[in-house]
């Protein structure tokens, strides 16, 4: 357990700003309260934007997320990671593939596909068991997608809706890819690049492409 409390190289709760960030969030009488109170301060102040400089290590990054204010699925996961264990929560990043079926027409031409690899989410130890908890999503661009914000409420699992407020299909589960102390960042990178060698090889202009 004590693996889930410690600093990471991606889930790096010992950066200073993480611990800021932490400190000035983790609001709450217990470990739930506080947990959903981080949850928020990084589903919305952190702008999700899926273009990301996929080679680079920093993209998988917790504090570098917090740094930019901006991040994608799993720098957002990580970064919630490392709030969590600021505030002594105990804290794991876990990923799925996902097929995203209201995907945009930009992203999709990029990608070549709307199957998201290694989607990545946060779970948190709270009152005795892993509660998923997914912050990817701010809720400016949900409202603008007209997609299900995600709520949470450290009791439940977080996970994306299947359908959109207009009863479209959207998120659909289609495999685990279990829950680790850490990011796996080279695993992730080189099922990337094998999934999507154009998108994986965007480069370090690719955050400059605004998304929602």
């Amino acid at each position: 357990m004590n693996e889930y409390l410690q600093p990471g190289n991606f889930v790096d709760s010992a950066h200073p700003a993480v611990r800021t960030f932490s400190a000035e969030h983790a609001r709450g009488a217990d470990a739930r309260e506080k947990a959903v109170s981080l949850y928020y301060a990084v589903r919305d102040r952190i702008r999700y934007n899926p273009f990301q400089n996929f080679l680079a290590d920093d993209s998988y990054r917790g504090s570098a997320c917090l740094e930019r204010r901006m991040g994608w699925c799993v720098s957002k996961a990580a970064l919630l990671a490392a709030c969590a264990r600021a505030a002594e929560i105990p804290a794991r990043v876990a990923f799925a593939d996902v097929k995203n079926h209201l995907t945009t027409p930009e992203l999709t031409a990029k990608m070549g596909t709307d199957l998201f690899v290694y989607h990545g989410y946060t779970e948190l130890l709270l009152d005795g068991k892993w509660v998923k908890a997914t912050p990817a999503f701010n809720l400016s661009l949900c409202t603008k997608f007209r997609v299900k914000p995600l709520e949470f409420d450290g009791r439940t699992d977080s996970i994306f809706h299947p359908f959109d407020q207009d009863n479209r299909r959207h998120m659909e589960y289609l495999r685990d890819r279990g829950s680790f102390a850490d990011v796996p960042a080279q695993d992730i990178k080189r099922v990337f690049a094998e999934t999507y060698p154009n998108f994986y090889n965007l480069g370090p202009d690719a955050a400059r492409q605004k998304f929602g």
